[in-house]
């Protein structure tokens, strides 16, 4: 049997490291055609030799071992072409193989097993030791001869397990039914390679359900309606009702720009999932708020839509509870600790706000360079310091109006972590930390301008439904540069004016 050229476990774990990602090749195996040697009939070489037979019942197979129970001798009554040798194991019998597994509860025995089969050049699969494998067995979903493999790189059977599940459940038996079909097309058609392939793409199409033209138009129409019905509705009470054109006269126009801002704000986080604090901060700052009032409007318009994040997140699974009970804690004082600060020193903002447009520029310096080092790779080492570094990101969020998920999250991210349970972890997190620091803003200020707070609160929430909608037909870098070059314009005006100011 041809082999692989095989490394140490030491130097194949490190290249996984560094190339990061599933390596695993896929391939699907004619047992019927091999001679498979499994040790142990206990249970983990039960388990081992039903997976075996369920997707090959024609595989040939040597179980080894010295007890055997009685689930695997039924198994071998009912497929004849299974042996069992009741013995101790010695690598003779590994002459004639072309797989192996090793199944034992011995590590010591497995790994003499495992020495004996690279010595003869075969792949070996060791139960529940995923660093000594060759290859993993799969979980596997079949619809008759559709079979799909799902794989984890060895880290989760349980995950592999409920997918399968999720797949079995979703996949119609009937899909059996057109496999067959299809083949019988093929065989009628005529032709090169490229005109079989073109006309069994035009066939297979229908499985992927297009999106409906009338569905985006019925869609569009709605929300057409729905702004016009607004739009009327309005125009008849500011024309009818003068109680309610001179409320809306005497509404603070400060409402509708930071309505606006809030939106267009909320639309970008939405799109790149960070820098909503520091672009509205950077933009309450250039018009006249003082720091604490502005991190305290950024702060409350984000506990609904951090809350509603974080509730998604859980229910997909996306919550690393040790990273987040390392995080809540520490971020929540760090983030308490600088709002009392910010807010102590509200009768200094003149001073303090060209500290806070400084902290700005560097945030968007930040986002400039990921947004150019967008495809950077990730480092191996994680980062062990997680509770210094939600308190050091709390206080820094409270403080500059921002930089939670711009600090917390990409410092999880650049120092290793899962990019999808980081996000779901720090957005459930984000949520504790803009209720902590919003409750001590409200508590410490007086006479904040809350037509500004209002628009802040709004805008953001009627961007939110749209927003996941907008972040897959907008460039992520391109963003990421104009905001990043705005918001470091803004921060270096406020400088400039409070230099001049002098």
């Amino acid at each position: 049997m041809t082999s692989l050229p095989r490394n140490n476990i030491a130097q194949q774990t490190a290249s996984e490291e560094k190339t990061g990602g599933n390596q695993l090749f896929p391939v699907f195996l004619k047992l019927n055609n091999l001679h498979t040697v499994v040790v142990g009939a206990g249970p983990v070489g039960f388990e081992k030799l039903t997976a075996l037979l369920n997707n090959s019942p024609d595989a040939r197979v040597t179980v080894i071992a010295l007890s055997v129970l009685p689930e695997v001798q039924t198994l071998a009554n009912q497929f004849p072409q299974i042996n069992i040798l009741q013995k101790s194991f010695s690598e003779d019998d590994l002459d004639n193989a072309d797989l192996v597994i090793a199944a034992t509860n011995d590590s010591i025995l497995n790994e003499y097993i495992r020495q004996a089969a690279h010595e003869r050049k075969l792949l070996i699969n060791v139960a529940d030791k995923p660093a000594l494998c060759d290859f993993y067995l799969s979980s596997i979903v079949q619809k008759g001869d559709l079979k799909i493999a799902i794989s984890t790189n060895g880290k989760s059977p349980t995950v592999a397990k409920r997918l399968k599940e999720v797949l079995n459940d979703g996949l119609p038996p009937e899909i059996d039914d057109t496999l067959q079909q299809l083949n019988a097309l093929r065989d009628t058609l005529k032709g090169d390679f490229a005109f079989k392939v073109k006309k069994l793409n035009e066939v297979t199409s229908v499985l992927v359900k297009p999106k409906s033209e009338f569905k985006n138009l019925f869609r569009w129409l709605i929300w057409g309606t729905i702004i016009l019905s607004i739009g009327i509705v309005v125009t008849a009470l500011w024309f009818k009702d003068p109680n309610f054109k001179s409320y809306v006269q005497d509404i603070n126009p400060l409402f509708y720009y930071f309505l606006a801002a809030g939106f267009v704000f909320a639309m970008i986080d939405g799109a790149i999932g960070m820098s909503y604090g520091v672009t509205s901060t950077a933009f309450s700052l250039s018009m006249g708020i003082s720091p604490a009032s502005a991190s305290m409007g950024v702060h409350l318009s984000e506990i609904l839509s951090n809350g509603i994040a974080g509730w998604m997140h859980y229910r997909m699974g996306n919550i690393n509870w040790k990273l987040f009970k390392l995080l809540l804690i520490p971020g929540a004082i760090g983030a308490v600790t600088g709002a009392y600060l910010l807010s102590s020193l509200e009768h200094y903002s003149m001073y303090t706000k060209p500290f806070v447009s400084l902290y700005t520029l560097i945030l968007g310096i930040v986002i400039l360079s990921k947004s150019i080092n967008l495809k950077r790779k990730r480092n191996s080492a994680k980062i062990k310091r997680i509770g210094l570094l939600g308190l050091g990101g709390g206080f820094i969020d409270a403080v500059g109006g921002g930089g939670w998920g711009s600090i917390v999250l990409s410092t999880l991210i650049a120092g290793g972590r899962n990019p999808r349970f980081s996000l779901g972890t720090v957005k459930l997190s984000r949520f504790f930390i803009a209720l902590m620091s919003s409750l001590t803003f409200i508590t410490m200020l007086n006479g904040a301008k809350w037509s500004a707070v209002l628009g802040l609160i709004v805008g953001s929430a009627l961007a939110s439904p749209i927003a996941a909608r907008i972040s897959n037909k907008i460039s992520a870098k391109a963003i990421m540069m104009s905001v990043s070059i705005i918001v470091i314009l803004i921060s270096i005006r406020s400088i400039i004016n409070f230099v001049i100011k002098l």
